[in-house]
């Protein structure tokens, strides 16, 4: 009876058997000629853009503020003095007449007294309108003097200065 092929194996030493792995070939993607393209898009349509500088832009109407009168309010400016220098306060619109005292004390109640008469005017309405450099403290103390006056409405405004 013929060996089977495992008693041939068993009997001789076989060689093993080794799997070569396929060789790996680098794979290089170059990107070079798509990122020319991609410049070149980005000329083409930026040199035949046209940019309309003319046209007037739609703002839509502020959601949180609202418009007031100024001619139904009383209005008080801060003018920006320098920034070792305390601001200008004038009981007008604008740098009108003198300004208010440096005093601390004369400010405040020279601003009551205004604010006041404005009420019993039937003013109920004070705008404080403010330059753009003023500090936040010193319009802050502003508009605790302004409150200390019940039923006041107090609006706020910021221009550029001249």
């Amino acid at each position: 009876m013929p060996k089977s092929v495992w008693d041939k194996i068993a009997g001789e030493e076989a060689e093993a058997i080794v799997f070569r792995r396929p060789l790996q070939e680098s794979v290089d993607f170059d990107i070079t000629p798509m990122i020319d393209v991609t410049f070149l898009l980005l000329i083409f349509f930026l040199v035949t853009s046209a940019i309309d500088v003319g046209k007037a832009v739609e703002l839509p109407p502020a959601r949180f503020g609202k418009g007031m009168n100024p001619s139904l309010a009383l209005v008080i400016t801060v003018a920006y003095q320098g920034e070792a220098t305390p601001p200008a306060i004038y009981l007008a619109d604008g740098k009108v007449g003198s300004p208010l005292s440096e005093n601390a004390e004369q400010q405040r109640s020279d601003i009551l007294a205004a604010v006041r008469e404005s009420v019993s005017a039937g003013k109920p309405r004070v705008l404080l309108k403010a330059e753009r450099k003023v500090k936040h403290k010193d319009i802050a103390r502003i508009l605790e003097i302004i409150n200390e006056v019940p039923d006041v409405s107090t609006y706020i405004a910021v221009f550029e200065r001249d």
